[in-house]
This record gives structure tokens, C-alpha cells and sequence, in this order.
């Protein structure tokens, strides 16, 4: 097995290459990270990837975490554009002089707001669930558990609460479906931005920014990602 740690915003996965996991397998090497990227098949310019969450479930899909596993291949091989492969989705990013990454991810479907519980939310696929909810960041270590495992969500979903606090800028946390509250998150952003119907946005998380373009129903998102 071959493993590196990475981080986007404050969002840290465990790159494993040459092993195939299970999820007993997943639970033991995990550690502290956010989840798993494991390599299944490569390229020089392309990946397939399965993405593990810390309690052993898979996720659908991962802003931040395909953007590791691409800038994670590209320093081996130096391709300057990486199509990432996870499910029936491709997620194209492509290295920038700056040193940040910029992902299309694909498309994105946003439903009609709703009232679950009381609680006011918009549910939006970026090729996984989210929820969002408008209002004070503060209020995620309520609303997230609560709503994560909810009978709405039958596959459980990822929680946001959001706000927009300028222009152009939305305030964002985020509790993610299998690993609770992180300091960032790729899809979310992209969701939030969704939701609230900001772009170009830059969402602010606790771990940092991460900047969302919305075009013709499609997702683009550039932020960083680095080796730990």
C-alpha cells in the first residue's frame, strides 16, 4: 500500500494507492482524516476513485476529495488537466500557475424549498445529498445531526447552514454525512451557492475559501489542495 495525507481547506483525506479497502479495513487506517480517497484504477491524466467516509460508508461524491486525488496524480505524472472518475460521474479539474485547481464538477439539481420538522431547507444534488439551510452557521451542531439521519433523507444526507454576508460572499458550515462537522467541503459549497442563488461565489468555511461558478445547470469550483 501506498498513502499520502492531503488537505483542501481543512479538509483532510488519506490517499491510498495499491490496496483494495474495505470498509473494516477503511475504520482501522482512517485516523483523524475526513475520509479515504482510494486510487482503484490510473493514468496519466486520469483516475478512478472510490471515496470512503470515516465510518466506513462510501460517498457519492467530494468537491475537495476529487480535487486532491487530481492534484495528488498530476504531481506524479505532470498532466495539467486530470479527469477524475467516481461512479457514473467525471469531474474534470485543471492545474493552475497559481497553484489552486479548478473543477468542473458536473451537473446540479436544486429542488424547491421544503419545511422538514420546522426547518426551512432547499435539497440540492451535486451528485450527492445535501441540505441547506439559510441562516446563522452557528446553529450546524443542532441542525446537522438532526437532519442528517432524518427520515427525508433515506440515504442520509450532508447538512449546510448558510448565509450570504456581502455580495457575492456566503458564510458556511457544513456537516458531512458519515464523518459530522468538517471545516470544509467542496460539494457543499457548490450546494450553498446553489441554494441560495449566488454565483460566482466565494463561500467561507472555517477552514478557508473556496470559489463556485454556476453556468447552464453545471458546477465549477476552484480552491486549493496540498500535501500534509
Amino acid at each position: 500500500m501506498r498513502s499520502s495525507l492531503w488537505i483542501a481547506q481543512g479538509n483532510v483525506y488519506l490517499v491510498v494507492d495499491e490496496e483494495s479497502l474495505s470498509p473494516e479495513r477503511v475504520r482501522a487506517l482512517v485516523g483523524d482524516a475526513d475520509g479515504i480517497l482510494e486510487v482503484i484504477r490510473r493514468g496519466d491524466d486520469w483516475l478512478e476513485l472510490a471515496i470512503w467516509n470515516p465510518d466506513g460508508s462510501r460517498a457519492e461524491m467530494s468537491g475537495n476529495g476529487t480535487r486532491i486525488a487530481a492534484k495528488w496524480l498530476a504531481g506524479q505524472t505532470s498532466a495539467h488537466e486530470v479527469a477524475v472518475r467516481i461512479g457514473s460521474r467525471e469531474v474534470r479539474a485543471r492545474m493552475r500557475r497559481d497553484g489552486l485547481v479548478e473543477q468542473e464538477l458536473g451537473p446540479v439539481r436544486v429542488q424547491d424549498p421544503e419545511e422538514v420538522d420546522g426547518v426551512r431547507l432547499v435539497a440540492v444534488d451535486v451528485g450527492n445529498p445535501h441540505a441547506v439551510v439559510e441562516g446563522d452557521p452557528a446553529e450546524l451542531p443542532r441542525l446537522g445531526p438532526a437532519l442528517e439521519s432524518h427520515p427525508r433523507f433515506p440515504g442520509r444526507t450532508n447538512v449546510q447552514v448558510a448565509r450570504v454576508v456581502e455580495a457575492g460572499v456566503i458564510e458556511a458550515r457544513v456537516w458531512e454525512r458519515g464523518a459530522g462537522e468538517t471545516a470544509s467541503s467542496g460539494s457543499s459549497a457548490v450546494a450553498v451557492a446553489a441554494a441560495l442563488g449566488v454565483s460566482p461565489a466565494t463561500v467561507r468555511f472555517p477552514g478557508g475559501e473556496l470559489h463556485v461558478r454556476l453556468e447552464n445547470g453545471r458546477a465549477y469550483l476552484t480552491g486549493p489542495a496540498e500535501p500534509v
